[in-house]
This record gives structure tokens, C-alpha cells and sequence, in this order.
């Protein structure tokens, strides 16, 4: 495993972050999700392999991710071992502190996620989106808030315009009141556009990025077309507003991935992966398992470098799309 700071602040994280939402209640939404009986042997897997950010979200499993999480905290490493991530915004009850980034949703929800994890504080403390209907004074005040209380070590965000993003970080600097580290943004091969929109501001303002969806949902560690997967059939092809998630010219980059892994003897997801990792912005990338050699796969990806030919090969036929945020 290798390691590196998250951002320009000073936590150390694995450079392959676990992502926990595959665990938790299956739904008639989430079929693919393992309950904790069959999500525990990738816990201990990831210990085994030095992966030490995990990340969850409260409304994972509707509650149900955090508390496997936090048994698998219990049974198979010590909580001071691992860098622990939820996240807040996202619906828990239809009550005015069950959503949203309110004072009284943040603070609510930070004592609720806590209670499930089974543990005092959480590491990264992330906004799953940004709030339009709440003051940014409000929710960075509160924010500030948790970690002053001792709940949360550091804070981070997810998924949103430059712009929002550029706005937090400036409320937080003017009050001096603590600022995100973190951002998990959507980023893979077929999705590209923080490239242009989040990425320069990352760099600027030293905070790391954390992507999810880094093998494009599965769409890039198989050959075109090959939907095997219950994930891969249930997930639909178009975003909230209706406009397509993939495009035509995708078929080309999935072509040369499935090529590049052909002629090293690797696993497509080991090329896709090392993609992403070259990114500089890029600490940790976000990856979920629900077979045991996803995280294998994920590790082994550290050593792969590309040639240059290779990434202009990879790079060739993206197209740009419209960034999918909600």
C-alpha cells in the first residue's frame, strides 16, 4: 500500500480509499448491496491490505452501512488505525433536522451517524452536496462547530460547482473557521469534467480530491455492452434531469482500456484505475467491493504505470458531456 496526506493538511491515508456503500440493508433501489454477514470478509480484506480511508455516508443502507461499519471497526482493527468518512445532506427522516445542511440537520445527524458508527468522533465529517436552501454562514458556522466540539477531526465535500465549492471555503476563511480538505467528486475515465470545472480550484486551494464511481460504475472493467453485474443492470443510464450518463464515443475508450489490459496480462479495472491515480489533484480514489478481488484489483493498480502512448490512447476519444450534480 502507499500513502500520502490528504490535501495539503497533515492526515496521512491509504492512496485507495474503501467505499462502504455496497453495504447495508438491500433495497428494491440498492439490490446489489451485502448485508453485514457477507460484508465482513472485505473488511478484514482491507485491513490486509493496508487500506486504511474508509468511507460511508448516513444515508447508505438508510443508517444500515454505518452500523456494519462500525462493527467491522470492533472486530477487525483499532479505531485509532483507520480514517474514518461520513457524510450528511441526504434524507433520514421526513423531520426538519433529517436532511439538508441546517444547523439543526448537522448537528443532529453528526450524534446520529456517531451513534451508529459506535465511535466518538469521525475523521472527515463531508457534505454529501450543497445546500441552496441554507445560508452558507449557517452550515460552515456548524461544520466549525463539530470539530471544535471534538466530533469530527476534519471536514470535506462532495459533488458540486466551483463556484459553490469556492463560496464555502471563502465563508470559512473570512470567519476563520474550519475549512473543507477533501472533495469527492465523480471522476473516471468517462467522466472527465473536473478536469475543467473542480480540479484547478483542488490544486489551488490544496485540497485533495477523493472521486467515486472511479471505474465509472463498472462501465470500464469490462468490455462494452457486458452489463453482468445486478449493479450494473439496475443503475440507470441517464441522469436526474433525464440526460445520458454515457455516450456512444465511450464504446472507443472502453475499446482501449480492454486493449491496454490485454497487452499487459492486467485486469481492465487495474488499467482504468491507474488512470485516475496519475491525476495529481487525485489522493485516494474511492472504490467499492462486492467480490473479493475488487480491492486486490485496486492495490495492484498502485504499481501500474502508464507509457505515454498509452494515456494519449486512453484520453483520445472523450467527449464532454454536462457535469451531473443534483
Amino acid at each position: 500500500m502507499q500513502y500520502t496526506r490528504l490535501g495539503s493538511s497533515g492526515l496521512t491515508v491509504s492512496r485507495i480509499a474503501f467505499g462502504c456503500m455496497s453495504f447495508g440493508v438491500p433495497t428494491e433501489i440498492t439490490p446489489w448491496t451485502l448485508g453485514d454477514e457477507d460484508a465482513q470478509p472485505f473488511f478484514r480484506q482491507a485491513v490486509e491490505l493496508g487500506i486504511t480511508l474508509w468511507d460511508t455516508a448516513n444515508f447508505y443502507g438508510a443508517g444500515s452501512s454505518e452500523e456494519i461499519v462500525g462493527r467491522a471497526l470492533r472486530e477487525y482493527t483499532r479505531r485509532d488505525d483507520i480514517v474514518l468518512a461520513t457524510k450528511v445532506f441526504l434524507p433520514m427522516h421526513g423531520g426538519p433536522g433529517g436532511s439538508g445542511l441546517s444547523r439543526k440537520a448537522v448537528m443532529e445527524q453528526i450524534d446520529a451517524s456517531l451513534t451508529r458508527l459506535g465511535t466518538d468522533y469521525v475523521d472527515v465529517y463531508q457534505i454529501h452536496r450543497f445546500d441552496p436552501d441554507t445560508p452558507v454562514e449557517e452550515t460552515m458556522a456548524a461544520l466549525h462547530d463539530v470539530v471544535t466540539a471534538g466530533k469530527a477531526r476534519y471536514i470535506g465535500a462532495s459533488s458540486m460547482w466551483a463556484w459553490q465549492f469556492a463560496k464555502m471555503q471563502h465563508t470559512a476563511d473570512v470567519h476563520g473557521w474550519t475549512k473543507f480538505i477533501s472533495m469527492q467528486d465523480q471522476y473516471s475515465l468517462i467522466y472527465r469534467e473536473e478536469e475543467r470545472e473542480m480540479f484547478g480550484l483542488l490544486t489551488d486551494q490544496g485540497v485533495g480530491s477523493i472521486p467515486w464511481s472511479p471505474l465509472a460504475g463498472g462501465r470500464v472493467t469490462r468490455p462494452w455492452g457486458d452489463q453482468t453485474s445486478t449493479r450494473g443492470e439496475t443503475n440507470p443510464d441517464t441522469d436526474f434531469n433525464g440526460r445520458p450518463l454515457f455516450l456512444e464515443s465511450d464504446h472507443q475508450i472502453v475499446d482501449a482500456v480492454e486493449r491496454i489490459a490485454a497487452e499487459r496480462g492486467a485486469p481492465m479495472a487495474q488499467i482504468a484505475l491507474a488512470w485516475v491515480l496519475k491525476n495529481p489533484v487525485v489522493s485516494a480514489p474511492i472504490v467499492g467491493a462486492t467480490k473479493t478481488h475488487h480491492l486486490a484489483d485496486a492495490v495492484a493498480a498502485l504499481d501500474i504505470e502508464l507509457i505515454t502512448d498509452e494515456v494519449e490512447a486512453l484520453e483520445r476519444h472523450y467527449v464532454p458531456r454536462s457535469p451531473t450534480y443534483f
